[in-house]
């Protein structure tokens, strides 16, 4: 016969108060395992690859050169010189948020078996997504620069602002990458859905294409777009030599703050069951 005190209590974690003090004090004391992740997923995206790095600096290279074949020749009467660097300059960080999102996404199932383990704050896959994602942007960018140097396109002072610029788009990816990672654990089509309509975003912001070629009757689709704005923060700089505008960096910060903030307290509360679903 089996007594009581031999029977183990079941805690289930999925019943622990969500508390935004509580995760951001476990976020700052493991601290260490967040540069540990963000190593991690820098690594690990290269580990087989023969130039490693050199790749994130490569793609953007490739890609110019055949979407500026394919495109500088459709949009010459728009009037838009050195086309690859006004595509690049957006198609970037476009990038940066796209891939961000979407490894967001299954980074809760990936490391299942580690939050099993041991008590880690759940965001924090999420976060260090987001800056392995950033350092990548930041590389991708040495390519560009280069290629406007060879271009023969202006690299103006105000690319300085640039590191702004991504922090406030990383805010936005971030509070995305929350809302999607938390959603996607309950749904396994929203990883699935989110692929197909990031391919409808990137049509839907001015990136491959001038905004001046869009009918009247539907702009409205491109101005409800919060990226239209939102990426002005990295073309203004490198494309135009122009600071953001006031309207276009206030209207950047409070979406991204906005964002980051619904996605931080949908996550928290869809987190209470995530052990149930991973």
């Amino acid at each position: 016969m089996v007594s009581i005190t031999q029977i183990p209590i079941l805690v289930n974690s999925a019943d622990e108060k969500f508390s935004s003090i509580k995760e951001l004090r476990d976020l700052f004391n493991n601290s260490h395992l967040l540069m540990n992740l963000v190593q991690r997923d820098l690594t690990v995206r290269y580990k087989r690859s023969v130039i490693g790095f050199f790749w994130t600096m490569l793609n953007p290279l490739l890609l110019m050169i055949i979407l500026t074949i394919v495109f500088s020749t459709i949009f010459r009467f728009a009037g838009i010189e050195h086309f690859e660097t006004y595509f690049l300059s957006e198609y970037l960080v476009f990038g940066f948020f796209s891939q961000t999102t979407t490894t967001a996404m299954g980074s809760m199932g990936w490391n299942a078996s580690l939050m099993k383990r041991v008590r880690v704050p759940k965001s924090i896959f999420a976060i260090s997504t987001t800056i392995s994602g950033l350092v990548n942007l930041a590389l991708a960018y040495i390519p560009l620069f280069a290629i406007m140097i060879v271009r023969g396109a202006p690299v103006c002072s105000t690319v300085l602002i640039l590191p702004l610029s991504f922090l406030i788009i990383a805010m936005f990816t971030l509070g995305v990458s929350l809302l999607l990672s938390a959603l996607a654990v309950y749904f396994d089509d929203v990883q699935q859905m989110w692929q197909v309509g990031t391919i409808g975003l990137m049509y839907l912001t001015p990136i491959i294409y001038p905004i001046s070629i869009i009918p009247e009757r539907w702009l409205w689709l491109i101005r409800i777009n919060p990226l239209t704005q939102l990426f002005k923060l990295a073309r203004d700089p490198v494309y135009n030599c122009a600071l953001p505008s006031a309207h276009v960096f206030t209207a950047s910060l409070v979406v991204s703050v906005v964002t980051l903030g619904v996605g931080w307290v949908v996550f928290n509360r869809l987190a209470r069951g995530f052990y149930l679903h991973i």
